[in-house]
């Protein structure tokens, strides 16, 4: 089933195409940060002038036509309102001009399926870090398959944490990813460590880091940071599979970009004789090819959405979505 979905839960809009299963095209374009940060209504305007030229993209790379599209997916949330409203409206026109059916997708529940699927895991546990979630989950079956939240962020996900920590020393762009190339140089600063069980927090740690601005060296900062967030999800993932006897862990969402994380991540599987997997960094980004693969498998299930129905919701948190 030859299926269009659009992401544009922040500073992405996305836009894939699936045909069983297969991604066929996973374009997208993102608003400028620099070192401000999101504005909400700046980026949603950016969605509005984007959207045309992103779903030309994905249907170029596709080689297909719109006339083509079989079925409609796009991320309900959680994600910021005025930015999940750009692709909800796009999804809602390419459904309704189409007569094709449409279905709304968790974008937490896409960033873990298409990881599940790159990877060809079973039943992992999954640790899922982006800029305003970090989750560890487990697929329970009943009484509806869904995604069980193990522990997650007592406060801030680790993704919107190091942004903060970038705009706060002023990196450009202010993201994580800047953060890890000055962290490349840096040496070891001892700071706040707050694991509870398999939850964790960060904003102690968040405003240690600050108060050292300007007292320490960036590159010294950021290792620091760096190291100390991710021994946090760590401690608490190594935690979760040995309470669960699993044997599979994936890392998905934008923060499993980084490759230090995936390295201290493999380090604890291989101690325990596990399986590590990931998906490509296409697909750990905000994309539309995860809306997009999970949509048809909705839809081939024979779940979909009348388009009145068609809402979205910032909150839509990944333990109240049905996993089909």
């Amino acid at each position: 089933m030859l299926t269009i979905g659009i992401e544009s839960s922040a500073h992405t809009f996305g836009v894939g195409i699936v045909d069983k299963g297969r991604v066929l095209a996973n374009e997208k374009l993102m608003y400028d940060v620099g070192s401000r940060g999101m504005i909400p209504s700046k980026v949603a305007e950016t969605h509005v002038k984007n959207a045309r030229t992103v779903i030309r993209m994905a249907l170029d790379k596709a080689k297909v036509e719109m006339r083509d599209i079989e079925g409609v997916g796009y991320t309900r949330g959680p994600g910021i309102g005025a930015c999940l409203q750009v692709g909800q409206l796009a999804a809602k026109t390419i459904a309704a001009g189409l007569g094709v059916k449409i279905v709304p997708v968790n974008h937490a529940v896409a960033h873990a399926e298409i990881t599940k699927h790159e990877a060809g895991f079973g039943d992992p546990i999954t640790l899922y870090v982006s800029g305003g979630n970090s989750q560890l989950l487990k697929l329970a079956k009943g009484p509806s398959p869904h995604y069980q939240i193990l522990g997650e962020t007592f406060d801030i996900g680790v993704g919107n944490m190091l942004d903060a920590f970038a705009r706060e020393i002023k990196l450009k762009p202010a993201w994580g990813s800047t953060v890890a190339r000055f962290a490349a140089n840096g040496k070891y600063i001892e700071m706040p460590y707050t694991v509870k069980g398999m939850d964790f927090a960060f904003t102690g740690l968040l405003t240690y880091a600050s108060s050292l601005a300007g007292k320490e060296s960036k590159e010294d900062l950021c290792y620091s940071i760096q190291e100390t967030s991710f021994a946090m999800l760590c401690e608490a993932t190594e935690r979760a599979l040995l309470l669960t006897n699993s044997d599979e862990l994936c890392v998905c969402g934008g923060v499993a970009q980084s490759s230090r994380l995936k390295e201290m991540l493999a380090s604890v599987c291989k101690e325990h004789g596990m399986r590590f997997g990931f998906a490509a960094n296409e697909f750990n980004a905000d994309n539309g090819g995860m809306i997009a693969y999970v949509a048809e498998r909705m839809l081939r299930n024979g779940f979909s959405v009348p388009l009145e129905r068609c809402d979205i919701e910032q909150r839509y948190r990944i333990d109240r979505a049905v996993v089909y």
